[in-house]
């Protein structure tokens, strides 16, 4: 590891509130890591909708995060396995894939390759790790199929039966009712240069919805922060759901540095009036998609 990397690994911990020596590779480490990971470092494609879409190479990501950026799974995950594998974790990279709950089916023929997903080896086992999927599990999941919960949040594991000739996933991860109900990934280890096509085309392609539309979202133990466009909502379980409007760019960026705690000193006057002026437009056109018909 170069001097370079090794100072951003030091700032990235920093970032993750993490500023003592973590010891020996441990599941209770590997736990913790995942959980400060998604609650400082928020899922967002803020640079995306500003035409700039950040380059997912983990030392770049790394530096990012360090100094107070977040990204979305290519960027957060992609980064975090440098990390682990930096402090020591036994960390494979996989091609998954990220589906709908109507798109089940397709989930357990195939992998999209639009997601990057991780599994751990540490203590004698094997974890299912994400950091990126915005409102995903706050910690691992043992890498067994069966139901597991967290909180009051609940998700599952299975392995599909394998066909000859197909190229079925190894495994699912489903989530139902959230952003990323199911996730396919493949067994093989893979690269990060095996993401960069989707990466050029999740960040810049007209139907992604990456560019469509501006999203940010942070997991802690109790629930999921989301705000997409204007709609700031909170999934909690217990507590009970809310959403609401954000009144203007002055609130939208204050919720942008205090709840998702994403920094914004590398935004000019010009970049913050680009981006809401996008966001704003984009809120007024799915406000018109949400009418009733004959509604004024």
């Amino acid at each position: 590891m170069t001097s370079g990397t090794a100072d951003a690994h030091s700032a990235y911990l920093r970032r993750l509130g993490i500023g003592e020596p973590l010891g020996v590779p441990s599941a209770a480490g590997l736990f913790a890591l995942q959980r400060a990971h998604l609650e400082r470092v928020p899922y967002e494609n803020l640079d995306i909708q500003l035409g700039r879409p950040p380059g997912i190479d983990p030392e770049l990501s790394a530096r990012r995060f360090a100094a107070g950026r977040g990204g979305y799974c290519f960027h957060l995950n992609g980064a975090f396995a440098a990390l682990l594998e930096a402090l020591g974790y036994d960390v494979t990279r996989h091609v998954g894939g990220v589906y709908k709950e109507s798109d089940s089916g397709a989930a357990e023929r195939g992998v999209s390759g639009d997601h990057l997903v991780l599994t751990v080896r540490v203590d004698g086992a094997e974890f299912y790790v994400d950091a990126g999927l915005g409102d995903g599990p706050h910690e691992p999941l043992p890498l067994r199929e069966g139901a597991y919960g967290q909180g009051a949040f609940e998700y599952s594991l299975e392995r599909p039966e394998p066909v000859a000739g197909e190229d079925r996933p190894a495994w699912i991860y489903r989530h139902p009712g959230s952003s990323a109900p199911i996730v396919s990934f493949r067994a093989e280890p893979a690269a990060t240069a095996d993401f960069e096509d989707e990466h050029l085309r999740l960040s810049t392609s007209e139907d992604s919805a990456f560019v469509r539309a501006f999203a940010v979202l942070r997991r802690d133990a109790d629930g999921v922060d989301a705000l997409r466009g204007r709609v700031l909502s909170r999934v909690d379980p217990v507590k009970g759901n809310t959403e609401r409007v954000l009144d203007g760019p002055e609130e939208f960026y204050a919720t942008l540095e205090g709840l998702f705690g994403r920094e914004l000193d590398d935004l000019t006057p010009a970049d913050r009036a680009a981006l809401w002026a996008r966001v704003d437009r984009a809120h007024t056109v799915w406000l018109e998609t949400r009418r009733e018909p004959g509604e004024n």
